[in-house]
């Protein structure tokens, strides 16, 4: 019996996703090769950027066209790889 995953989602769709890292030189140039990798008609010029209260870190949100939950897990992974990266929603 093989198991399938299950999603809630109906691909393909617009999906957030949310990084955040230390606001350094190179962070976000970072993310945006990562995330083209994966799904390469995304438009960094979309990338909506947050710096926390005190300055330290940076948040980025992409909003990628989605076409399969295999390709959301990619993404996932590498973006949890890098080492820049602190944490991904």
């Amino acid at each position: 019996m093989t198991e399938e995953r299950t999603t809630l989602l109906e691909f393909p769709c617009e999906f957030p996703i949310k990084i955040m890292g230390a606001r350094v030189d190179g962070f976000a140039q970072a993310v945006l090769e990562v995330v083209t990798v994966h799904a390469p008609d995304f438009d960094g010029a979309s990338m909506e950027m947050r710096p926390s209260a005190k300055g330290n870190y940076l948040s980025i949100t992409c909003t990628v066209n989605a076409t399969s939950q295999a390709q959301l897990d990619d993404l996932y992974r590498a973006l949890t790889a890098h080492p820049l990266v602190k944490v991904v929603l």
